[in-house]
């Protein structure tokens, strides 16, 4: 199979094309930099500009399915400005990859979409799964409806879509991981808020192997990507002191202070969102992380 990645430099995106090539698929991917344009054996860079609707149609060539990631992180300060960013990086990118088929012969059968369980609203005690009705309520929901409308639009071309809703993604080196990781290793890690919330996590080697099984089965329609296992928050850096030997002593940041810190961002590790795996279990994808104290014990 030959699969073009938008989003193909970034934390999951690097883990993709690794995984994708020991699979022996062949791999397109986009890039603004025309400096990463080099060529590799199974993979090849292509130069696209979504904020001056410039793209190579040449990244179409041969392609069986589009794995769709670009969007500028949730994880930087969120100022009116930035929130702008967060919402266009998504619709622009997305609009450009439908406008550029609708003038070309291609042989794309399905696209799989980065979405996010942030669409959710926040509960301690609700379980969500994909039938759950959502609405533009806050800021991260509104963006996720709104992306998920605008790659909507790719089943007016005859192509199958599927949009995976992801959690909190655990990788080696970065992202959230990284970030909870430093204070931990000094025996200062301290969960957010009341620490009760529910956190929905899954390894980003999961998360990758998910993205080509949806691509290569032809999945269809909304997929939770997380992990069986759901913990609390208090729970989560309890095992991440654990993996990492440290004492786990330090009470709750309080929930205001947070606020008061970063805004609306806070609700990112304040919202509780348990987000239920069981639709990815029934087509018998086969998790190699299914708990907290295996991805920890990997990654760490």
């Amino acid at each position: 199979m030959r699969i073009l990645i938008s989003g193909a430099t970034g934390l999951v995106g690097n883990v993709l094309i690794k995984q994708a090539l020991v699979d022996g698929h062949e791999v397109h991917f986009l890039t603004r930099s025309k400096a990463k344009i080099g060529f590799h054996k199974g993979i090849k860079g292509f130069y696209w500009n979504p904020n001056e609707n410039e793209i190579d149609t040449a990244c179409f060539e041969g392609v069986d399915s589009i794995i769709h990631l670009a969007g500028a992180t949730v994880s930087k300060l969120w100022t009116k400005k930035y929130k702008a960013e967060i919402l266009n990086s998504r619709l622009w990118t997305t609009q450009l990859l439908v406008d550029s088929l609708k003038n070309i012969n291609h042989k794309i059968k399905t696209i799989v979409s980065a979405s996010a369980i942030g669409v959710y609203p926040p509960s301690l005690d609700k379980i969500h799964d994909e039938e759950d009705p959502v609405a533009s309520n806050s800021f991260m929901e509104q963006v996720v409806v709104d992306w998920e409308r605008a790659v909507d639009q790719f089943s007016d071309l005859n192509i199958k879509v599927s949009k995976l809703r992801i959690g909190l993604v655990l990788a080696r080196g970065g992202g959230v991981l990284a970030t909870l990781k430093a204070p931990t290793q000094f025996g200062l890690g301290a969960a957010f808020g009341s620490g009760k919330q529910w956190q929905s996590w899954i390894h980003v080697s999961d998360l990758s192997k998910l993205f080509l099984e949806a691509s290569s089965q032809q999945w269809e329609g909304v997929y939770n990507a997380v992990a069986p296992e759901v913990v609390t928050q208090t729970e989560f850096i309890r095992q991440l002191a654990k993996g990492l030997r440290r004492p786990f002593f330090m009470p709750p940041l309080p929930g205001f202070l947070i606020r008061m810190m970063v805004g609306e961002m806070s609700t990112l590790v304040l919202n509780s969102q348990y987000v239920s795996a069981q639709k990815v279990i029934d087509t018998a994808f086969d998790y190699e992380f299914p708990s907290l104290e295996k991805a920890l014990s990997d990654l760490l």
